[in-house]
């Protein structure tokens, strides 16, 4: 065999036997990294006790060929292997993906930052209508959404937009658009059509629960303020706004979207978790020289990662060097071939980082 994978399945099984642990329950976190680690074992132990089976049945066929003289069996012997043979040949290649490193945030809700940068009021009108792509997105593939925070420019653009999307696999749907998105076109305030490039900084959390983060109370400073707004009726009169510190970074995040400051706050504590673990992890990933995203990029929001030239009609990713056409529907929300390609090149890259090893 090509595979020998014994260890996985006796690993699988005793995680299985400690969750049977009655104590086990008693401790969220362990419980959690128990359930988490069987999960990523099953797709490979269910494909590998498959694969052990049809190589038994192969050798057994081989044998018959061997040894039988019925016609029949003889026959039948031959249908096995050949059928066999095929089988294996694919849950190879199945194999080989199921044993790629997994991001263990994949399957997470996330947390998804999309601010202005350079480029003054163009910045800001390109940081609505991106938003609004990954609103119209969201909703196209099912997830459900939830807006924390938001302000506006004076120029009629957004300064930030932080939103929460929820449902399985979110994360790994939205995980590649992290990053600086570019911008070239010619506003609608420029009378000698000239081109203007601007920038929108995109970043992507994954949720993550308070047993992954603990953060103490007396590490916060929590102000009440009213809510800021375009003015007039949208400005909030009552104090519900939110601004949290965390003493310990130095993080702010503010939240407005609703009128009850517990709301607030509960919501800001989402992203203050989701801010901190993702600091914490950039730490380890630079500590261990990781290449999370192989060729696609390390989704750091210093990087440019896509530019989207209207006079053209082009949307290019710099991480795969691949060119999209007709901006229009891509920023109606049509963002699915953009982020295929983008996976499909991520998991390309494992695998051919994965084929120079030894499977054995």
């Amino acid at each position: 065999m090509k595979f020998n994978l014994d260890n996985l399945v006796t690993e699988y099984n005793n995680l299985d036997k400690e969750l049977e642990n009655p104590e086990v329950y008693s401790d969220p976190k362990r419980l959690k990294e128990l359930m988490q680690k069987k999960k990523s074992l099953e797709q490979a132990v269910a494909l590998y006790k498959e694969y052990k089976q049809l190589h038994e049945n192969y050798n057994e066929a081989k044998n018959i060929l061997a040894t039988e003289k019925d016609a029949d069996m003889l026959e039948m012997a031959k249908e096995e292997m050949i059928s066999s043979e095929e089988r294996i040949e694919k849950l190879e290649e199945e194999l080989k993906i199921a044993l790629l490193p997994k991001d263990p945030n994949d399957e997470k809700n996330l947390i998804l930052e999309v601010r202005a940068g350079a480029g003054g009021d163009e910045a800001g009108l390109f940081a609505r209508e991106l938003t609004n792509a990954y609103i119209l997105f969201a909703k196209e593939e099912g997830y459900g959404l939830e807006i924390i925070d938001q302000s506006e420019n004076d120029g009629g653009g957004m300064k930030e937009c932080i939103m929460k999307i929820t449902g399985h696999g979110a994360y790994s749907r939205f995980k590649y658009e992290a990053g600086v998105h570019r911008v070239q076109r010619i506003p609608e305030t420029e009378n000698k059509w000239r081109v203007h490039t601007s920038a929108v900084t995109v970043a992507v959390l994954p949720e993550v629960d308070a047993v992954d983060v603990v953060i103490r109370d007396e590490d916060l400073e929590i102000m009440a303020c009213r809510a800021s707004g375009a003015g007039g009726q949208k400005v909030n009169k009552t104090s519900s706004a939110i601004r949290m510190v965390h003493i310990p970074t130095g993080l702010v995040v503010e939240c407005q979207d609703e009128r009850s400051q517990l709301q607030n706050k509960m919501k800001a504590l989402d992203v203050l978790r989701s801010r901190i673990y993702a600091m914490e992890q950039e730490k380890q990933d630079q500590k261990l020289g990781a290449d999370r995203l192989a060729q696609v990029g390390s989704g750091d929001r210093s990087e440019k990662i896509r530019t989207y030239n209207f006079p053209q009609d082009r949307v290019t990713d710099h991480r795969i060097g691949q060119n999209f056409s007709n901006i229009p529907v891509i920023m109606s929300g049509r963002l699915g071939p953009i982020i295929d390609a983008l996976a499909i090149a991520d998991q390309s890259a494992k695998l051919e980082a994965a084929s120079k090893t030894n499977w054995e």
